[in-house]
């Protein structure tokens, strides 16, 4: 009697679907709020919290989580005001979770977009030797432009330079018009609107040519070039 032939079909292992281990104990180090903020799944969180609540240790703990669970750190990029809570809660991180720490990308608003602009803007028309203004040179330059305008030789009323860069700076900032803001917060100098138009333009247009960035540039032309160029955001 013949035996009967089955098929002999090769089956792949099956995936360790075990959660990776952690080193850490995060439910013991975390109150139940904080440890929601740094276990949170994948897509955006808005978390908010008062003075006090601890949300820099939040941040540094979910930092460290995420590299935990075998997210690149190369692919984390922590966002803050300032230099010295940046340069703290990277320092913290690597505590808690070693050297992996140090290939998170961290810094300030300001100092990130600077880093981005300089590494992806040319499909916006940045080269990356692009000059940072700082306040004062802005206010020189907009000093220089008005001379070639003949705006300095207007009435005394006419706004001073420092005036004249925070009305353009607010501009930028909420994303108003000039005339918006003109109207709304210096009233005083709406019979200049004409002028400070012009002005303006002038401005821009002499930064554009020179290859120069304000402060308010930096997170603009980043907006910019996140919203224009796909490559660029991912």
């Amino acid at each position: 009697m013949d035996r009967e032939i089955k098929p002999y079909v090769l089956k792949r292992p099956a995936e360790d679907t075990a959660p990776a281990k952690l080193s850490l104990d995060y439910a013991k180090e975390l109150n139940p709020q904080q440890l929601a903020a740094v276990t949170a799944g994948d897509g955006p969180s808005l978390v908010i919290a008062g003075a006090g609540s601890g949300k820099t240790r939040t941040l540094v703990y979910r930092v460290a989580y995420l590299i935990d669970k075998g997210i690149d750190p190369a692919t984390i990029l922590l966002v803050t005001f300032t230099r010295k809570s940046s340069q703290e809660m990277l320092h913290r991180a690597g505590l808690l979770i070693g050297v992996r720490s140090e290939r998170v990308f961290g810094g300030t608003f300001h100092s990130v977009a600077n880093a981005l602009l300089r590494r992806y803007g040319r499909p916006i028309g940045l080269e990356p030797g692009f000059t940072i203004l700082d306040r004062s040179d802005s206010e020189d330059l907009i000093n220089l432009l008005r001379a070639q305008l003949g705006l300095n030789e207007k009435d005394k009323r006419f706004p001073r330079k420092g005036t004249i860069a925070e009305i353009f700076s607010k501009c930028e900032n909420t994303l108003q018009p000039l005339d918006e803001i003109v109207l709304g917060e210096f009233a005083h100098f709406s019979q200049h609107l004409e002028a400070l138009d012009k002005l303006k333009r002038a401005y821009e247009g002499a930064k554009k040519q020179r290859q120069l960035l304000d402060y308010d540039d930096l997170l603009v032309k980043l907006r910019e070039l996140l919203s224009q160029d796909e490559g660029a955001s991912r």
